[in-house]
């Protein structure tokens, strides 16, 4: 199981609810805010969702 390392790099105003839910779920607070989490199903479906509004990377 690898890691990904989520940034914010959008704006979450004017978004619909259900996506300013996932970015908090996800951990992101701000623009610029990055966080690491483990490449599960239901992360990477979180990311999916709001994958206009950040930038993911791969760690090794």
């Amino acid at each position: 199981m690898g890691k990904i390392k989520v940034t914010q790099v959008r704006s979450s105003i004017k978004r619909p609810q259900n996506q300013k839910r996932t970015l908090e779920a996800l951990g992101l607070k701000k623009i610029g805010h990055s966080v690491e989490h483990d490449t599960t199903a239901s992360v990477l479906g979180m990311v999916k969702v709001v994958d206009h509004l950040v930038s993911v990377e791969e760690l090794k």
